[in-house]
């Protein structure tokens, strides 16, 4: 089976997501799951912006639960490995992986014409325009952090800019404390997404 895998390409990432949508898009048609219309574009952004957010977010507790707890465990000499080839790459996709996650969450809520109203959280009336707006705000405050905050420091600690050592250090240590806040808000986050399509969310004082 592993040869036969290895003989289609599979050894490649590319190779992988290409049959990926290949096979996607066969089931798609044969079950007629797709259709020219507004309310199927609408799902298809949803689907990429879930597709996004997988990455996002998997990357994001990659980060806090195996990367940072690991390297103090990992000797001196192959900590490299990590900061100069793991960590930026993972880096590169899990900045993209937030921004493509709001600009498709940005376009779908405009597609179901709730977006105003999600981001004045419904005026704390309660409903979905409440529960998407806040799980919209929380995500919104993670990608600002993303690529204002984490990034940038990221990118002083990993050596990727020149800084002095002590700047290294410190930038680290934000880098990895804002990490972990996004971490914290990201469970708030997922629970009112998810919220907003399956529970009755009551509104201040509901």
């Amino acid at each position: 089976m592993a040869d036969f895998l290895a003989k289609i390409g599979l050894d490649k990432l590319e190779r992988a997501l290409l049959y990926g949508l290949i096979i996607a898009v066969i089931l798609v048609v044969l079950v007629g799951a797709v259709e020219m219309s507004h309310g199927w574009w609408a799902f298809l952004f949803r689907w990429l912006h879930v597709l996004s957010g997988v990455m996002w977010i998997g990357l994001l507790w990659y980060f806090n639960f195996v990367q940072i707890p690991s390297m103090p465990k990992i000797p001196d000499e192959q900590k490299p490995a990590v900061s100069k080839v793991i960590a930026p790459e993972a880096l590169f996709w899990f900045r993209w992986s937030a921004l493509a996650t709001v600009v498709t969450g940005l376009i779908l809520a405009w597609m179901n014409g709730y977006l105003v109203d999600a981001l004045m959280l419904g005026g704390l009336k309660g409903g979905t325009a409440t529960a998407i707006g806040i799980g919209m705000w929380l995500g919104l405050i993670m990608a600002y952090n993303v690529w204002m905050i984490i990034w940038p420091n990221q990118q002083k600690a990993l050596g990727l800019v020149d800084a002095m050592p002590d700047e290294k250090k410190a930038a680290a240590r934000v880098a990895m404390l804002t990490s972990r806040f996004n971490t914290m808000f990201s469970i708030p986050m997922l629970y009112f997404m998810v919220a907003a399509q399956n529970i009755n969310v009551k509104g201040i004082g509901g």
